[in-house]
């Protein structure tokens, strides 16, 4: 399957990125006496949705990512809009061409931000594309994704598999340095405290370290470690408090 470099040259080789990859490739060679939905969960800035454009590149999956505006309807309208079919007019038409398209193809499905398809209580939709195409779907969301699931009991019932994300560890933490501060080398022991004071979030692990690479080019350093770094502090999430 052809791969977007882009793409492929532009995410670290990060440990979630493994196992969304794997979580597909599960459902994609599964028995086809099993089912083949797999739920990728995890809290937010974990590096979900970026091992999930990975994902999709490297097996030509159709992604959408939802939004807290969707209705059934709109959720239909993305995923035709991303395998590049003009949209018939009726619900019940547009479902029987999407799972159609999928079990011709081949190719898997990935919902990105599946809660909000949960809380808008729209999940029978896409149980209804597994049902009519056979397709391996993978499924990411928040933290309480798979509870949440677990009111639709036939939908919950066709979950192969729940694979939950991992926080950043120090090698992650590693891989994004050398990703995202090219133009300095920050060194072992500051990386060591950007990732305990990120609590394995990659989004704050890639925050924390643009500001290490700005401190370190204003002061013209070719790289940068703790004692350089000094008293700053670290952004954990928590906004300061106020002095007053």
């Amino acid at each position: 399957m052809t791969q977007n470099p882009e793409i492929v040259n532009t995410v670290a080789p990060l440990a979630n990125v493994s196992l969304c990859v794997k979580a597909l490739e599960r459902a994609m060679d599964r028995p086809g006496h099993l089912p083949g939905m797999v739920c990728f969960y995890g809290p937010s800035g974990w590096g979900k949705s970026t091992a999930a454009a990975y994902t999709a590149n490297r097996h030509r999956a159709h992604y959408i990512e939802c939004k807290s505006t969707w209705s059934r309807k709109a959720t239909l309208l993305a995923i035709l809009h991303e395998m590049g079919i003009q949209a018939p007019r009726t619900i019940y038409e547009m479902t029987d061409v999407i799972c159609e398209q999928l079990a011709r193809s081949g190719r898997p499905l990935i919902i990105d931000e599946m809660d909000h398809l949960v809380d808008k209580a729209a999940v029978e939709i896409i149980r209804d594309l597994y049902e009519g195409s056979g397709a391996a779907i993978l499924l990411i969301g928040e933290e309480r994704l798979p509870k949440k699931l677990e009111k639709w009991e036939r939908f919950h019932g066709r979950i192969l598999d729940f694979v939950p994300a991992q926080p950043a560890d120090l090698e992650d933490s590693g891989h994004l340095a050398r990703l995202y501060c090219r133009e300095v080398t920050v060194e072992e022991d500051l990386l060591a405290e950007i990732h305990k004071a990120s609590g394995g979030s990659v989004r704050r692990i890639c925050v924390n370290l643009e500001r290490v690479q700005e401190e370190a080019l204003a002061r013209g350093l070719e790289s940068i470690g703790r004692a350089d770094w000094g008293k700053r502090s670290f952004f954990t999430g928590h906004a300061p408090t106020r002095r007053v």
